[in-house]
């Protein structure tokens, strides 16, 4: 799945600048018009997921907070401030990788796309979750093995 593979390049330039390894993509028409990864440790804020760095990107794009017709590819199952971002910006399809049992808040947790927003997006779980939690465990194991 080419979107899902873009993502999971992105994820792993996070993990090399010691970011959590997430990727998101956002596609249009079949077009990518718009990538982001998380930057929360350079950045030092909290706002700087990848969807929310996607998403930011996609509507400068296109010149408008709506993004009709478009989807989005991310690595990690989306938390609660990355997946209200993704219902106010109108994205019709989400493909996640990895479910977060820990702040998953699409499917794990909490299923705020199933609530009565006045946007449900579509969404699709474990897309080359193999790989996307790969990144994730490989990611936290050197981090634990760094710190001993």
């Amino acid at each position: 799945m080419e979107f899902m593979e873009k993502a999971l390049l992105l994820a792993g330039e996070a993990a090399a600048e010691g970011e959590v390894p997430v990727g998101a993509v956002i596609v249009r028409n079949g077009e990518i018009i718009a990538t982001g990864r998380n930057r929360r440790e350079k950045e030092k804020n909290a706002l700087c997921h990848a969807e929310l760095e996607a998403i930011d990107n996609a509507c400068k794009k296109l010149g408008g907070w709506r993004l009709p017709g478009c989807e989005m590819y991310v690595t990690l199952e989306p938390c609660p401030m990355c997946a209200g971002a993704i219902i106010n910006s109108r994205i019709e399809k989400v493909y996640f990788g990895a479910y977060d049992k820990k702040a998953g808040s699409v499917r794990s947790i909490v299923r705020l796309f199933d609530l009565p927003y006045n946007h449900r997006p579509q969404i699709t779980g474990g897309v080359m979750e193999e790989q996307s939690a790969a990144i994730l465990t490989e990611f936290f194991k050197n981090l634990r093995n760094n710190k001993k």
